[in-house]
């Protein structure tokens, strides 16, 4: 992504209120915990809110689904600069490390990270610059804003989509490395406990299964704008048509890296596979209603409110 594009509107001021009305004692958008008026809402501008960091990246929801939802997953990419450097790109790395260079060589990177610093993709890109001329076997942190500097859009080949590999744990953290003292073992056995099964169906784009507790979910991270998925998600509710499969209900959804994230409840037990091929009949009744260009009627508008009081914004 060229310098012209990254300064687009995308990328809020620091003064100011954030559209949809935060006020400045509430929490900041950009997830770090701060009050909005102490982050982005400060008077430091070197730390613009970018709404959708992960735009024009290829699978940009996927990218949302692995910072967010997605426990423990891997997806090979590919420099822009030609070079054949191993690059992987992790949903969480050990100690929530942004970025290590192994023992190989090979450099993983980390989506779940404690640091924010308003754009996630510089944030990335500066992590990654530095894992790349780190020594073998060490971590990189990122301790303080990078300042300006190119973003992931910048140091991506391609657009390919992701080849997401999702895991039931982190075991692949440690793969290729001796325990000989079990102390990594105790340390994967307590992660492991910690991940929500998960998986992805395979039919549709960004849309993951997870299972917490006894209840089962599918959170489906959509790339279209916010108001045309609103209006259709309402359409099919009003018509009883936006269930994944009998029984199933949407209860309501995210709203991540400017980007929707509708959830819905499954029954437990329902097979991936035949949430897969609902998801996929899914997909086309809501195109159908994403072209809908009537205005609601009074019953939509209503399913819309309901959708809209049942949102929560969580990056």
């Amino acid at each position: 992504m060229g310098k012209s594009s990254r300064q687009r509107a995308d990328v809020r001021p620091t003064t100011g209120t954030v559209a949809g009305g935060v006020g400045p004692r509430q929490p900041c958008p950009c997830g770090s915990g701060k009050r909005y008026k102490a982050c982005h809402g400060g008077s430091n501008p070197s730390a613009p809110h970018v709404t959708r960091p992960f735009e024009d990246l290829p699978s940009e929801c996927d990218w949302v689904a692995l910072r967010d939802f997605v426990p423990a997953a891997t997806a090979a990419l590919t420099l822009s600069d030609g070079s054949d450097r191993s690059v992987t790109l992790c949903s969480l790395l050990p100690a929530a490390s942004p970025a290590m260079t192994r023992a190989d060589g090979s450099v993983w990177m980390g989506l779940q990270v404690q640091h924010a610093y308003g754009d996630p993709s510089r944030d990335l890109a500066y992590a990654l610059l530095k894992a790349l001329d780190a020594e073998h076997g060490s971590s990189v942190a990122v301790v303080e804003d990078p300042g300006p500097g190119p973003r992931m859009q910048d140091l991506i080949s391609g657009q390919q989509p992701l080849d997401v590999q999702v895991h039931a744990g982190f075991d692949f953290w440690v793969a290729d490395v001796e325990d000989p003292t079990g102390q990594l073992a105790a340390s994967l056995e307590s992660a492991n406990a910690a991940a929500w099964p998960t998986a992805r169906l395979e039919e549709v784009a960004a849309a993951y299964w997870t299972r917490m507790g006894e209840r089962e979910y599918v959170r489906w991270v959509m790339p279209h704008a916010e108001a045309p998925l609103l209006d259709a998600l309402a359409r099919l509710h009003a018509d009883d048509s936006d269930r994944m499969v009998d029984d199933s209900r949407l209860i309501g959804s995210f709203r991540a890296h400017g980007l929707v994230v509708p959830v819905w409840e499954v029954p437990a037990g329902t097979s991936v596979h035949r949430l897969a091929a609902a998801a996929s009949a899914l997909e086309e009744r809501l195109g159908e209603a994403l072209a809908d260009a009537a205005p609601l009627t009074p019953a939509q508008r209503s399913a819309r409110n309901g959708i809209t009081s049942r949102q929560v914004t969580i990056s």
